[in-house]
This record gives C-alpha cells, sequence and structure tokens, in this order.
C-alpha cells in the first residue's frame, strides 16, 4: 500500500488500531481518528515510532456531528494531499435488549452513527477518488447484519443496511474506479462488543457453534480491510467479506 493515504475512523483501538497498523506495516500514510483526542495522539505516536516518523496523524471526530468529519477529511488532505482509501469502522450501539424495549433516541443514535455517518464520509471523500478514477472504500459492518437478534436487533438493522449502502455505492462510483465493499466480523475481543462477550452465555454460544471455537482478535480482521482497500482486491465491490469462525455457518451467534 505504499503511495496510499488511509482514513480510518474508530482507529484508536479495536479493528481500526489493527487496521491502521496493518496497513502502515504495508506502506500507506494513516489518518488515526476517533473521538477521544489523547487516545489518537497516543496511537499515532505508537504508530509513528513502530513504522516511522510521518506515517500516522491523529484527528479526533465525532461521527455524529457531520462537521467534525468534514474537518477531518480536510485535515487528512492537508497532511498528505489526498485520501485514496477509507475505513468506515466506528459505530454505535448504546442499548442490549429487545427492540421492543428500545428508545427513540437510542435508535436514531445506532442508525445516524452506523450508517448516516458512513454515507457522510463517502460523499466527502468519493469525488477525489472518481476524479483520480482509483480508491478503495470499506465499511466495517457485522454478521449481525445477516440476522436477526434478540439483544442487539437495532445494531442488526443498521448493519445491514451498511452491506446495502455499499452495494448501492459500489454500483455508483465503480464506473469511476472505485471500489466499495464490507467486512462483517462474527464476536471480537473488543472493548465495543465487551458486552457480548463477558456474557458467559453469550460466549459460550459464539464459541461452541462456529467452527474454529473461539472468538476473533482485532488483527484477524485487518487483514480483509488490507485486501480490500489494496491491489490485491483490484476486482472486488460492491461485497460483503465474512470474518467469523465459521459461526454463521454452522449456526453460530
Amino acid at each position: 500500500m505504499t503511495g496510499d493515504v488511509a482514513l480510518i475512523t474508530g482507529s484508536s483501538r479495536g479493528i481500526g488500531k489493527a487496521t491502521a497498523q496493518a496497513m502502515a506495516a504495508q506502506g500507506a500514510k494513516v489518518v488515526i481518528s476517533s473521538r477521544k483526542a489523547e487516545a489518537c495522539d497516543a496511537t499515532a505516536a505508537e504508530m509513528n515510532d513502530q513504522f516511522g516518523e510521518g506515517t500516522a496523524i491523529a484527528v479526533p471526530a465525532n461521527i455524529s456531528s457531520k462537521d467534525e468529519l468534514q474537518a477531518l477529511v480536510d485535515a487528512a488532505r492537508a497532511a498528505f494531499g489526498k485520501i485514496t482509501v477509507l475505513v468506515c469502522n466506528a459505530a454505535s450501539n448504546p442499548y442490549y435488549g429487545p427492540n421492543l424495549g428500545i428508545s427513540d433516541d437510542q435508535f436514531r443514535k445506532i442508525l445516524d452513527n452506523n450508517i448516516l455517518s458512513n454515507h457522510w464520509l463517502i460523499s466527502m471523500v468519493a469525488p477525489e477518488m472518481m476524479e483520480r478514477g482509483s480508491g478503495a472504500i470499506t465499511i466495517i459492518s457485522s454478521i449481525g447484519g445477516l440476522k436477526g437478534s434478540p439483544i442487539i436487533g437495532a445494531y442488526c438493522v443498521s448493519k445491514a443496511a451498511d452491506m446495502q449502502l455499499a452495494r448501492n455505492y459500489a454500483v455508483e462510483l465503480g464506473p469511476r474506479g472505485v471500489r466499495v465493499n464490507c467486512i462483517a466480523p462474527g464476536l471480537i475481543g473488543t472493548d465495543m462488543a465487551r458486552a457480548l462477550w463477558e456474557n458467559p452465555d453469550t460466549l459460550k454460544i459464539s464459541t461452541a457453534n462456529a467452527c474454529l471455537k473461539r472468538i476473533g482478535e482485532p488483527h484477524e480482521i485487518a487483514g480483509a480491510a488490507v485486501f480490500l482497500s489494496s491491489k490485491a482486491g483490484a476486482f472486488t465491490t460492491g461485497q460483503t467479506i465474512v470474518c467469523d469462525g465459521g459461526s454463521t455457518i454452522s449456526g453460530g451467534a
């Protein structure tokens, strides 16, 4: 990925950070972004120590704010001159329980942060990609978007929508050389999913029924993101790559 500039949301920890590390290892410049400035600064400093000064910059932004996302895109361009790769990783899930119990505010937050913010970011970076005739956009979805759940139903709705967002944008942007895909992780040992993998019942179901008999780690999703964002994935667009240890094919959660 030498010559690429990757903007990755939610990249101060978890899947986003692992993706930034993997892309930097392949030669890309990376823009680290999440809500908290201190976490972004620490992650960018770690990247620069590991891969060389100038590899990463930190630009905090709240994905719920269109203005902050535009400032993030502007800062990335100011630092590196372009954005060739976008990874929409940041997401929210403020509610665990049946859909009948979710409040309107909670539902709206999930839809705004997990769908609308991705649409905003794509609309901000796609024009320059189309002008160059190349670019790669990846949305981190979830296997929740492929099935129902009595615990994270609204989140699953948003992740299903992300898959369709990728398909629609793949059709729209493909003629101009821009690829758009999704990754659908299974249960991964991240802070965001802590409420699931710390629950013994959920963990038991996820590991017992999955082919690999374990949950995943953030770095195990990063490889798919590198593939989709690099020349290795040059003929792949509009797809959802499932990375779940075999959970969905064997009835796991």
